[in-house]
């Protein structure tokens, strides 16, 4: 068995896998391998070996991505030995994806050490998780014999991902089932101590020490400025349905920009001598840019939808504000930002609403606001009540 170091096998030929990851390593001379269970996009894949990633921007520019090909997820035999022969893997599935991909990922490292016991794979976890690289080590150790050393021969790289990616109209995905759009922003922030194998140079891989730090940032900054302005913009302008519409609006933009300050000061605090107020000041500034480009049409839909998820304890919106609450530090733009997001309503371009939105809305009817709101944000007694304030400010009533 010959390890090929130039090749990338990527588990995941959606839209960050194909935007971002694939075109990094592409461009960076690696042949790319893709994993997925979607046959149409693999067959594609396999009979033209490229695809087209359209850079929305001012200037609209297209990026020709080549040396690719594709091998469906059923056929395990040859994803175990391509992953036995890989320089490098990684892994853009989604968390409802991780289970089965790393199932098969653990078949592959273990026939990599029947060929050679001294062959280290590192994987880059291309997914938004806080703790990916400890969720993704316990589940492979669920797979893997007790006797395999995943310390020594597998590297678990956490990533930041900060590339947007819209949901592309239904006319363009039938014009070509491989082109996908993206706005420009192409940095990988990716944990420098977890490699194992040295650090692939690529332009466009920036290896940074402390991870974690590095993640919340994205959590409580991006991710929360992001959703700030859909919920926001949604809430005073229900017909607008592109990001850089409602960002067009002095209040919703001031709004965004408030919540994200105030939540950078949280993630300062928790994580202290990092960052530099210069720099997140700077990166709020660049993003609220970002979420304003009018080429990327990306819509407050996307932005905002998957209530069940966004609204939870640990992710974008309640993660900074339990945090904030602990420490003692102002939130209530992050709790406004909270009151918003429970009467989101957009729809997609067929006026549906996503699925597990439809089953939010319904467990809102039928159990009640509060009981909604104690159950999926985990609110507690005095937290529950600086969001009800919320309420009493805009004239809502919390007896729904």
């Amino acid at each position: 068995m010959i390890i090929n170091n130039n090749k990338l096998v990527l588990f995941g030929a959606g839209k960050i896998g194909r935007s971002f990851i694939a075109q990094l390593f592409s461009c960076g001379g690696y042949e790319v391998v893709f994993i997925d269970l979607a046959k149409p996009i693999i067959d594609e894949l396999n009979l033209r070996g490229n695809y087209n990633i359209i850079i929305k921007a001012e200037k609209e520019e297209v990026i020709n991505i080549k040396n690719v090909r594709g091998i469906l997820v059923s056929e395990e035999q040859k994803v175990i030995n391509e992953i036995a022969t890989a320089g490098i893997l990684a892994v853009s599935v989604g968390s409802h994806g991780l289970v089965s991909a790393i199932h098969l990922i653990s078949k592959g490292l273990l026939k990599r050490y029947e060929a050679g016991k001294d062959n280290p794979l590192d994987i880059i976890i291309a997914e938004n998780l806080r703790d990916a690289g400890g969720y993704v080590r316990n589940m492979l150790k669920n797979y893997l014999p007790g006797w395999y050393p995943i310390d020594k021969l597998v590297g678990l790289i956490e990533t930041s991902i900060g590339k947007m990616v819209p949901i592309m109209p239904k006319k363009d995905m039938e014009e070509d089932i491989l082109q996908v759009f993206a706005e420009p922003y192409n940095t990988l922030i990716l944990d420098k101590l977890a490699f194992i194998n040295p650090i692939p140079e690529i332009k466009g891989l920036a290896p940074e020490e402390n991870m974690k730090a590095w993640v919340d940032r994205k959590l409580f900054i991006h991710n929360l400025g992001h959703v700030c302005a859909a919920y926001c913009g949604s809430f005073y302008y229900p017909d607008l349905i592109y990001m850089h519409e409602v960002l067009e609006h002095d209040e919703v933009r001031d709004f965004t920009r408030e919540a994200m300050l105030q939540s950078s000061k949280i993630l300062d605090a928790i994580h202290p001598n990092v960052f530099t107020t210069t720099h997140l000041h700077e990166h709020i500034n660049d993003l609220i840019s970002r979420f304003r480009n009018k080429a990327l049409g990306d819509t407050v839909f996307r932005v905002g939808c998957d209530l069940q998820r966004k609204l939870s304890p640990n992710d974008r919106l309640l993660a900074p504000f339990h945090a904030g609450i602990r420490l003692k530090f102002p939130v209530d733009k992050i709790a406004e930002a909270i009151f918003f997001g429970i009467h989101f309503k957009a729809k997609d371009e067929n006026k549906q609403f996503l699925a597990n939105d439809a089953e939010f809305f319904t467990m809102v009817n039928t159990g009640g606001l509060k009981q909604v709101l104690k159950k999926i944000c985990n609110l507690d007694e005095n937290e529950f009540e600086m969001v009800g304030k919320q309420f009493i400010k805009h004239g809502r009533s919390m007896e729904i």
